[in-house]
């Protein structure tokens, strides 16, 4: 669907490359400019964040800090539909990259700079990580244990919901550019991005005082909830609507349930206390078998590596047995190219998009400019 769009990405972690990954996915040439150190990314965990978050790319090694790389950066970036950038606040500007210059050499780029806190006001210097987004966003303050303390989570869930907000902001971009004919500048902060997904609950504290959404979905009924299996795993139970309580009920042939849809989950419910019971009496597996053969909402809690073989992603080759996930593989299925070792295309991407001879690459190699 983005064949013949280029993108140049100047990022490094999970926030960006996960944003051109999606558009890699969706067809966008990306070709990822790294420093001669490479993505940093690259030396974590062994490189599997790498891995995880740049197949289907091409990258180059320039050194931005000579000024004849600068000046490749500029001739790619003219050729190019879309620049992705996630620097501090004025780095892009004061190596001659921010949007001002980069728009006076091609003003239909659609640029955007994925940040913490923007690029404006107090906030906007300030270094920060993951946890700390999803503490200022009000979302780790649903996460709490019994006792009322923040659960920390395995998850950078602010890392990747900013990388959504990226991809669909490049994406409008590149639609009002095909109506417009003009490019356009998107700032992403990434507690913003999180902070969006509290509409909900911000809504319904202001109205009523109660600070957790929507109530019903909060565990607090028992018909919508997380319960323990025979082998200690668990299933999540979400038969919320009437129809799929009825379901559940009537395979189970506890009609006599029925009344007790909206009960509340605690010991002094004698239909509580049956249900957990009955859910200890079977595995997790038998219970997900149910759960496939009667529609009333009930899922294993699964695993990150039991996701390859679980029948929904299993059908559709979502999970790879290399442990890639490709969203978009219904569009391109197996066409991805492997992550890039650092610098793998440097002559082939000067050569194509800039005309650049051997001679020269031979040169700027031996000055250290690319690599």
């Amino acid at each position: 669907m983005l064949k013949g769009i280029q993108v140049i990405d100047f990022t490094n972690y999970i926030p960006g490359p996960f944003t051109t990954l999606r558009l890699a996915e969706l067809g966008a040439e990306v070709i990822k400019v790294e420093s001669p150190e490479g993505d940093p990314a690259r030396h974590n965990g062994n490189g599997l964040v790498f891995n995880a978050h740049n197949r289907g790319k091409k990258s180059i090694v320039l050194n931005l800090k000579q000024e004849e790389g600068r000046k490749i950066a500029l001739d790619l970036i003219e050729k190019a539909d879309v620049l992705i950038e996630s620097f501090r606040s004025g780095v892009m500007e004061k190596l001659g990259l921010g949007y001002k210059e980069v728009r006076s050499i091609n003003p239909a780029i659609v640029y955007c700079s994925i940040t913490g806190y923007g690029n404006s006001g107090k906030m906007s210097q300030l270094g920060s990580h993951d946890l700390n987004y999803m503490s200022v966003s009000g979302a780790l303050a649903q996460l709490k244990d019994k006792s009322g303390r923040p659960v920390h989570p395995s998850h950078t869930f602010a890392d990747y919901i900013g990388g959504l907000t990226a991809s669909e902001r490049i994406l409008a971009g590149l639609v009002a550019r095909g109506i417009s004919g003009e490019g356009s500048y998107h700032c992403v902060s990434l507690a913003e991005s999180m902070a969006s997904l509290m509409t909900n609950h911000v809504l319904i504290e202001k109205e009523t005082g109660y600070p957790h959404g929507v109530q019903v979905l909060n565990g607090t009924v028992i018909s919508y909830g997380l319960y323990e299996t025979k082998d200690k795993g668990f299933v999540s139970l979400a038969a919320l609507e009437p129809k799929f309580w009825r379901n559940f009920c009537q395979a189970l042939g506890r009609e006599d349930w029925l009344s007790a849809h909206y009960s509340k989950p605690d010991t002094e419910n004698p239909v509580y206390c049956e249900l957990v019971d009955l859910f200890r009496n079977k595995t997790r597996s038998e219970w997900s078998g149910f759960g496939q053969e009667v529609d009333c909402c009930l899922t294993p809690v699964l695993d990150a590596g039991e996701l390859v073989e679980y029948p929904f992603y299993k059908e559709k080759g979502f999970v790879t047995r290399d442990g890639q996930v490709d969203m978009y593989g219904d569009l391109n299925r197996g066409a991805a190219t492997p992550p890039p070792e650092k610098g793998e295309q440097t002559k082939e991407v000067l050569r194509d998009w800039l005309d650049v001879t051997d001679e020269r690459i031979l040169y700027w190699e031996k000055k250290g400019i690319i690599g």
